[in-house]
């Protein structure tokens, strides 16, 4: 076969484990998944009466321009139905975007450590990458505008990040968007959004008319519950999407993803409950690790990343053993740390004092 000779470095996507897996490994009776930044409240109670109810003819197609769906977020959002792009989750919007800008010739930039697959979509089509690492888990917007160029065509910026989960200040974000050339399209991944509490932050797409260049994505995987059903979301002007729209395949969203999508919109209230829920829970994550003297970066998502005293796959299995699934540094760029999900109440009690255990045992 004649691949293309940059997958000869790179690797496939590598899953956390499974519960199932979990359990059967260690032979324990209960195991708690805090890895995946998952909703631990699950969905909204409309999306599971819908599931319990519906009834739909599986021989037909699903409504390909995701009418009904289509019409809910363009008034949930106050722009116009043709400024929303779908995807099979936030992830197939980042590969359209990176088909339809980038090749050999193209430049892009992106933070590090950040989601993995701005880098690896960008290495597929053969652009050239520049990774601005973060400063105490913040992007460094000046490093982003000192590396532009003139072939820069893409970049982008986790809001809030994935590992570290900082949220950039909304000034910062405005005055880095008024130096940015309006020929690079600018894509604000805002895969948290729903969890953010900061009172001083605005909601990006109030930002589209003023800068056209932007690009935000969102998703229902996480606040929303429904991360099974693999649907996401865009919002920009109706140019660029246009433009997304002759990459996206037809039909790439099923139509049971998108009816409880739109079920989902319908209980804005359970999105508030989370919200509240998970920042109570992470204060608490936040006072664990003042009493312990750990650090912990400045979170406004529904996850943590953590300090611990050994090496992170070693704290990874250690807390394995004791039934809860979490995410090693390690596999982050940020060695040194762990990231967990925030789970329920009794979830949180049930790891933090496993994690209490893990700092007895090395004197901590």
């Amino acid at each position: 076969m004649q691949w293309k000779k940059v997958l000869t470095s790179m690797k496939p996507y590598k899953p956390g484990r499974s519960i199932e897996e979990v359990t059967e490994s260690y032979g324990l009776e209960k195991v708690v998944k805090l890895a995946s930044n998952e909703n631990p409240y699950g969905c909204a109670s409309s999306v599971s009466e819908f599931l319990q109810s519906s009834s739909m003819p599986f021989e037909i197609y699903p409504d390909g321009h995701a009418t009904t769906l289509r019409k809910k977020l363009a008034e949930k959002h106050g722009v116009g139905e043709e400024s929303i792009l779908f995807g099979n989750g936030s992830d197939e919007i980042i590969t359209i975007i990176c088909r339809a800008l980038l090749d050999d010739k193209a430049h892009t930039i992106m933070p590090t450590p950040s989601f993995s697959q701005y880098s690896h979509n960008a290495k597929i089509e053969g652009a050239e990458i520049t990774e601005v690492p973060l400063v105490d888990g913040l992007h460094n917007l000046n490093a982003f505008l000192s590396a532009i160029t003139e072939r820069t065509a893409i970049i982008w910026i986790c809001n809030p990040n994935n590992p570290t989960g900082n949220l950039i200040p909304h000034n910062e974000l405005i005055n880095f968007l008024e130096k940015v050339p309006k020929n690079i399209l600018v894509v604000l991944d805002e895969a948290y959004f729903e969890y953010v509490t900061d009172p001083n932050h605005v909601d990006s797409i109030k930002l589209l008319e003023r800068f056209p260049n932007i690009l935000v994505l969102r998703t229902f995987s996480k606040a929303y519950g429904l991360a099974s059903f693999r649907i996401g979301y865009a919002v920009g002007s109706s140019a660029i999407i246009t433009e997304l729209n002759k990459i996206r395949n037809p039909f790439n969203n099923n139509s049971l993803a998108l009816a409880v999508a739109g079920k989902a919109l319908e209980d804005e209230g359970f999105i508030e409950k989370c919200r509240e829920l998970n920042h109570i829970q992470r204060e608490r994550f936040k006072s664990f690790a003042a009493e312990k003297g750990i650090h912990m970066y400045d979170s406004q998502t529904n996850f943590v990343l953590l300090e611990v005293p050994i090496d992170a796959d070693e704290a990874t299995e250690f807390l394995l053993q004791h039934g809860y699934i979490v995410r090693s540094g390690n596999a982050l760029g940020t060695p040194g740390h762990i990231r967990i999900t925030i789970g329920t109440e009794g979830q949180n009690t049930g790891l933090l004092k496993a994690f209490d255990h893990l700092l007895k045992e090395k004197g901590i």
